[in-house]
């Protein structure tokens, strides 16, 4: 029997248990099997381990996401979760080539995923409390976000969290520097249901913004003539 001579049932069974590289693969082989490859049934869950993945096009975003999880463990991530006032020329450069993506990835994702339940960030240094707000804002049945190491989220995105996650029960903000132990005070005043965890974000150090200089400070530098 010839694998396309299975129904679609059968079919998107059998691709299930593939991952991304692998259904991409066979999906090239045969129109039927692209077909079952587009189907947004296959794509309920998507698991990401780097950045670059980010980019393929072996995956499909569509309204049957529920799950949704970007990892990204590597030594980049601490350039990352620098500063940006402190970050070197060369270390700018590294985070030039990457700091949209996630960016620009959960943009479609607040576009073609309304029905999202589930999502998990961590090293992603650059995602922004503007991008968490929207996909709050666009995913009204997310039930969970658990971020880990994500440098510029703040006490922003607990607010809207109180303000828009109608449906969020469970919220993770561990390793998030710049959230404050009085933002998730009002958190947690605001969502008595809510489960919260905060692995030492408030304990960590936040960014310290480097202060103008006050006015006159450089000609009080200058040696006397």
């Amino acid at each position: 029997m010839h694998i396309t001579q299975l129904n679609r049932e059968c079919l998107l069974h059998l691709f299930s248990f593939l991952d991304k590289d692998s259904r991409k693969s066979l999906a090239r082989t045969c129109s039927q099997l692209y077909d079952v490859f587009k189907d947004p049934a296959l794509w309920p869950l998507l698991h990401f381990h780097s950045l670059t993945e980010l980019k393929k096009d072996n995956f499909l975003l569509g309204p049957a996401l529920r799950s949704l999880s970007i990892c990204w463990h590597s030594s980049r991530v601490q350039v990352c979760s620098i500063e940006d006032w402190l970050k070197s020329t060369f270390q700018r450069t590294i985070c030039s080539r990457h700091e949209s993506l996630v960016s620009d990835f959960l943009h479609q994702v607040c576009e073609r995923c309304p029905n999202l339940a589930s999502v998990t960030l961590s090293g992603c240094g650059h995602v922004t409390d503007d991008c968490l707000v929207r996909l709050l804002l666009c995913c009204p049945r997310l039930r969970a976000l658990r971020l880990e190491n994500c440098a510029r989220v703040t006490n922003r995105t607990l607010a809207a969290v109180a303000a828009h996650g109608r449906a969020l029960q469970t919220l993770h903000v561990d390793f998030c520097r710049n959230v404050s132990a009085a933002g998730l005070r009002r958190l947690r005043a605001a969502c008595p249901r809510l489960v919260l965890r905060a692995e030492h974000s408030a304990a960590m150090i936040p960014d310290q913004h480097p202060c103008p200089p006050a006015p006159g400070a450089a000609l009080r530098k200058l040696p006397p003539r």
